[in-house]
């Protein structure tokens, strides 16, 4: 209809070899999208607008209901939160909630990986870690570092002589996770932003978890967690170079002595930028380094990279 605006409907069916059905059908689609429209020269016929106009004139359309999709899932967004936030006020008013079973404990673990703002505070023990667990402490620590949360871990040491378990803590240490081991450890525990802790309703029975609320409370676990952090020992010292680096750390090293800015740093190694500042600064300290420049040069003398 571009090339040859006088043609018809007959004419059409003549050239292109097509049933008039389908010649109705595509005026139709086209007309339903402005690309055609009556012709006032021609009375009574139909005229092919410019693809050019009639294109930007279905990508404004796109775009104008692309926007209001937005605005849709903004709306939502605000719902859901909001609904949270008066979920979290009301437990708020109580210093202890029952999760029961394993999928209540999964989903509220899932809740607080895409929601803390500062920490997380893991204690393992037992002979091993489930399988479903490992796979679930994988994911749900992807959405925490990526979010730039700090993930410490201190496991027991009968857990770690189990292969998958052993595993699953080098996969999370080379993440970014913070490791330590100790012999024995008291009790099983994850704490949150040094607000929520979540301890099993009975140790290995599957049935739960107690999440705690109250600064009372989850300030003597906080308190526990340190003192046993302290006495425990660094993970990485299992898998370190001679120089007491980690696979991690060396990388990092690596990339800060060619100044690589920590966000390339991240995006390279698959680490969040919080990460990388940490381990960063880390690494001046051990250096004695008042610059990144400075750090990279001391770590080249030393034969650290």
């Amino acid at each position: 209809m571009v090339d040859h605006p006088a043609w018809d409907v007959g004419e059409l069916v003549a050239h292109l070899d097509i049933p008039e059905t389908a010649i109705h059908d595509a005026l139709s689609a086209l007309a339903d999208q402005a690309l055609i429209t009556p012709s006032t020269s021609r009375p009574g016929t139909l005229r092919a607008v410019s693809p050019q106009l009639g294109l930007i004139a279905l990508l404004d359309q796109a775009e104008q209901q692309m926007l209001a999709q937005q605005a849709k899932l903004q709306a939502v967004r605000a719902s859901v939160l909001a609904h949270a936030a008066r979920r979290d006020t009301h437990r708020e008013r109580e210093e202890i909630v029952r999760l029961e079973g394993l999928d209540a404990v999964r989903d509220r673990l899932a809740e607080h990986a895409s929601t803390a703002i500062d920490s997380f505070q893991t204690l393992t023990t037992g002979a091993a870690m489930p399988t479903e667990a490992i796979e679930t402490g994988k994911t749900l620590s992807r959405i925490a570092l990526s979010r730039g949360v700090t993930i410490r871990h201190i496991y027991q040491e009968s857990t770690l002589q189990d292969a998958d378990s052993l595993a699953y803590a080098q996969w999370m240490a080379e993440r970014g996770e913070q490791s330590r081991v100790m012999p024995e450890a008291p009790v099983r525990m994850t704490i949150v932003d040094r607000r929520f802790a979540l301890i099993p309703i009975e140790p290995r029975s599957g049935r739960g978890a107690l999440e705690i609320r109250g600064n009372r409370l989850v300030s003597a676990l906080c308190l526990l967690f340190e003192m046993l952090w302290d006495k425990s020992t660094p993970f990485s010292r299992r898998f370190a170079n001679s120089h007491g680096l980690s696979d991690q750390a060396t990388a990092i090293l690596r990339l800060l002595r060619r100044g690589r800015t920590d966000e390339a740093i991240g995006r390279q190694l698959g680490l969040s930028e919080r990460t990388v500042r940490r381990t960063v600064s880390d690494l001046m300290k051990r250096l004695d380094a008042d610059s990144r420049f400075q750090a990279g040069v001391e770590a080249a003398l030393r034969g650290w990279v």
